[in-house]
């Protein structure tokens, strides 16, 4: 099997050259030596070419006389659950599902970051009693990064 040291460093190599906020969002290998690279940057979104440069360091510095092998780099999908905490600085202002360590999933906004700690509005509707009709209430929670089960983006369409 292939050391995943050895590929981490080589991915951190080109990251270095190409300096452009790249980080690995996700590096898996299988058993039978396939590799997946998932790549985010702190701003902006992965280019295609940042995959190829990063895939092509990997794949000129591996010898596949010792361990053939294949090699899957891409772009963190919107789709996926968040994995690295740069992702959340990345995408402060946009709504997540998110689902604590303890306690009941919750949608809501992230507001803001403090070092590892995440502040979330969400917004919901009561019955104001003395108005007799509904009015809207925001509440924010402050959960550490650490504490996060797992965390989706709200993907909308508006």
């Amino acid at each position: 099997m292939l050391d995943p040291k050895v590929i981490q460093a080589l991915i951190d190599e080109r990251i270095a050259e190409l300096d452009n906020g790249l980080y690995v969002v996700d590096l898996r290998i299988s058993p039978t030596n396939v590799i997946h690279v998932e790549l985010d940057k702190l701003k902006g979104g992965v280019s295609v070419s940042d995959c190829v440069s990063v895939s092509r360091n990997i794949e000129h510095n591996l010898d596949r006389e010792k361990a053939d092998f294949e090699l899957h780099v891409s772009s963190a999908g919107l789709d996926k659950p968040i994995r690295h905490i740069n992702q959340f600085a990345k995408n402060v202002g946009r709504s997540f599902k998110v689902l604590p360590e303890a306690g009941e999933q919750f949608e809501a906004e992230l507001m803001k970051m403090n070092e590892d700690i995440l502040v979330f509005k969400q917004r919901h509707q009561v019955r104001d009693e003395v108005k007799k009709k509904k009015v809207w209430v925001e509440d924010f929670i402050e959960l550490p990064y650490n504490q996060i089960k797992e965390a989706k983006i709200v993907i909308s369409f508006k």
